[in-house]
């Protein structure tokens, strides 16, 4: 038979573990929710940025102020961790060249520059 204090830890372990993924599903939908625009990844990729953006959140506020309670279903470490996924979104588009912008047309004024009036587009990925 096994030892009652270890089926105590695996199950506290597992309750832990999904604590953490139901709690990173919640934020990462609520960080991609405030973010504009189409994000990147799917279930799994909103599941694992909210539990890190999550741990993030949590270890910054932690950091300034260890009186804190903060706990994965505590609304300040909802607000830590919303904010955390929130970071990690936006650098992963800045990284990613999603938000830089180059004129399409080329057109330049008398000074070299290009012109005010240019269109814009996104920069995609180019196919090698």
């Amino acid at each position: 038979m096994a030892d009652p204090n270890l089926m105590v830890i695996i199950d506290h372990a597992a309750h832990e573990l999904l604590m953490w993924v139901g709690f990173g599903t919640l934020v990462g939908l609520s960080a991609k929710a405030i973010m504009p625009g189409r994000d990147p990844g799917g279930a799994i990729g909103t599941v694992l940025m909210g539990i890190a953006g999550s741990l993030i959140g949590c270890g910054v506020l932690l950091l300034f102020d260890t009186g804190f309670r903060v706990t994965p279903i505590s609304p300040l470490g909802f607000a830590a961790g919303t904010a955390g996924a929130f970071l990690l979104l936006l650098f992963f588009r800045i990284l990613s060249n999603s938000y830089i912008v180059e004129p399409v047309d080329g057109k330049t004024t008398a000074n070299g520059g290009t012109s005010v009036t240019t269109y814009y587009r996104r920069r995609g990925r180019r196919a090698a």
